[in-house]
């Protein structure tokens, strides 16, 4: 039997992402990281929080291997499995396994997403155990010191049956993200997309009135993510009004009366 696994080398962030900081989260990951301890990032979605996860393996030097959650995500797709390549049998290491061996940061975005029996298998690796059980190779991984484990979620979408049990929450040290203050938002806007001053604020101000219609029709408002690339139609030479439609209220709801109220919106500032 033959075994393959993810090549770490090619999960080094080699450029420094552009990350502005919100709060003290470099120095708590920092802290969190010479610790051995575990890390929950929770916060809307596209307000940064992978950005800040690639920074930080560019920061601390180390691979970020990221697993995007979602609802057939089963253990075995995060531990390995066997396969069957050439007539041969050959066990594959997934992310998870991959990331220990490695002494690698792995992200586990939007947990919430995956299913239950899925997150359990994170368990040993967040407390003072630190190993991963392998099974079906009757293994047991030790996790070495430059190992560390990563999740994320959006409290906004917490429901009975997408909730992160409190067995799970209590493992981590957990980090708070939200949009940033609007001068920070709109220097943000500028840096990422090249656009003046101005339209980087008018931008900024049509997000905020978007996220004050969350909850009355909308299920969020504009991210920081989706201003970015507003920005960088507008750039290209798409007009704002059209930019703002596509890229936001297109992106945001597909009901016909909000998306002409969002339409609107924009038309009054642009």
């Amino acid at each position: 039997m033959k075994a393959r696994s993810i090549k770490p080398e090619q999960h080094y962030v080699k450029n420094e992402p552009y990350y502005e900081a919100i709060g003290e989260e470099i120095a708590i990951f920092e802290a969190a990281y010479r610790n051995q301890l575990p890390v929950l990032l929770k916060g809307p979605t596209g307000c940064g929080k992978t950005r800040f996860m690639e920074y930080m393996a560019w920061r601390l030097k180390r691979p970020l291997i990221t697993v995007s959650c979602h609802d057939d995500l089963t253990a075995s797709d995060l531990v390995g499995r066997y396969l069957i390549s050439g007539g041969e049998t050959v066990w594959m290491d997934g992310p998870l396994a991959a990331s220990v061996k490695a002494g690698a940061i792995c992200y586990l975005d939007e947990i919430v997403e995956a299913r239950k029996d899925t997150t359990v298998v994170i368990h040993p690796l967040t407390d003072d155990r630190r190993n991963l059980p392998m099974e079906k190779l009757g293994e047991l991984l030790e996790a070495p010191d430059d190992f560390c484990m990563a999740i994320s979620y959006n409290p906004g979408y917490q429901s009975v049956l997408k909730d992160l049990k409190q067995s799970t929450r209590q493992r981590f040290v957990a980090l708070e993200f939200d949009y940033p203050s609007s001068a920070l938002e709109q220097k943000i806007v500028e840096k990422e997309t090249g656009v003046d001053q101005q339209t980087a604020r008018q931008l900024v101000k049509f997000a905020q009135m978007t996220r004050n219609l969350k909850g009355s029709g909308l299920d969020e408002g504009a991210s920081t993510r989706l201003l970015v690339h507003t920005g960088k139609l507008i750039v290209d030479g798409i007009n704002p009004v059209t930019a703002c439609s596509s890229a936001i209220a297109q992106a945001l709801t597909d009901d016909g009366e909000m998306l002409a109220a969002v339409n609107e919106l924009s038309s009054s500032l642009f």
